[in-house]
């Protein structure tokens, strides 16, 4: 399967500690910037973090139950391979990332099993971040 990038551009209210996240943290490569909106290429993909003020969202995350956790929406992430997954999740962990959701595997031994972790940019953006044991299930229902 062949897939198009998509853009998202997202609100952080401190573009200079986004930036170091998102560069540093998650390993991100820059593209272009300036001092109002910076580019990543996150994996792939262009994600653009645009400084602006404080979001409801950002100040106090709604949730929703799923699989007995508290899910904060809105969210975005990407699905990667399972070992990239890991290595991700292993960074994070040695970054002292405070996870919203630990990262664990879901679905165990079932159709769509998926590992998952969801965590929070310093500007209070939901990032969740899957792998699939078998990408064929990505959308089984």
């Amino acid at each position: 399967m062949s897939l198009s990038p998509f853009h998202l551009a997202i609100p952080v209210y401190d573009i200079a500690t986004a930036r170091t996240f998102y560069r540093d943290v998650l390993n991100l490569e820059e593209g272009r910037s300036s001092e109002q909106w910076v580019d990543f290429n996150f994996y792939g993909h262009q994600v653009v973090i645009h400084e602006h003020p404080k979001t409801q969202s950002q100040d106090h995350a709604h949730t929703n139950v799923v699989d007995g956790h508290d899910v904060p929406a809105p969210h975005f992430g990407v699905v990667l391979p399972w070992h990239q997954w890991e290595n991700l999740a292993n960074r994070l962990k040695d970054f002292g990332t405070e996870f919203v959701i630990e990262p664990y595997v879901r679905f165990k031994g079932e159709t769509g099993e998926q590992a998952t972790m969801f965590f929070l940019d310093p500007c209070g953006n939901a990032l969740e971040f899957k792998a699939f044991k078998d990408m064929d299930q990505l959308f089984a229902k």
